[in-house]
């Protein structure tokens, strides 16, 4: 019982449970925010042909889970905040942001929206930390941080 009441403490102010948003969405609908925002804020390609989107802060930001891939890759400003807004085409996904060990779920039909704020600068990982099939291994992203530009 002392374990139950002490969560919204440790929700509060551990720091370790973040609140967030979720919508109904269809992955058309979904995919077409995410393709308008790499169109208007795309600052380059990665060796692989993915995507890197640099928005501008305090934006929403669109990142989708499809079968064994995060699209596309972030560019963030320190210190910046930034809604990130996340689902999935097709299976259910485990979004975990390493070093950090923010872990969340990704499903589709639903678009979670979480409030970031990078404090340092450096590349971090995307894993998918929810079993999706035979390519669930390679299924990895990043989020660059970079110093105000």
């Amino acid at each position: 019982l002392v374990m139950f009441f002490m969560m919204v403490y440790w929700h509060a102010v551990g720091l370790q449970n973040f609140s967030n948003e979720t919508y109904r969405t269809t992955p058309a609908a979904f995919s077409a925010k995410t393709d308008a925002m790499i169109e208007k804020f795309k600052v380059r390609d990665e060796e692989n042909g993915f995507p890197v989107v640099h928005p501008p802060a305090g934006s929403d930001v669109y990142l989708l889970a499809r079968i064994w891939m995060w699209w596309p890759n972030l560019e963030l400003e320190k210190g910046q905040t930034y809604r990130i807004h996340m689902s999935s085409l097709d299976y259910q996904h485990g979004f975990s942001l390493q070093p950090v060990n923010i872990n969340t779920q990704v499903h589709p039909g639903y678009e979670n929206v979480i409030t970031l704020t990078p404090t340092e600068t450096g590349q971090f990982s995307i894993i998918c930390n929810e079993y999706c099939g035979i390519g669930h291994h390679q299924m990895a992203g990043r989020i660059y941080v970079v110093d105000k530009q």
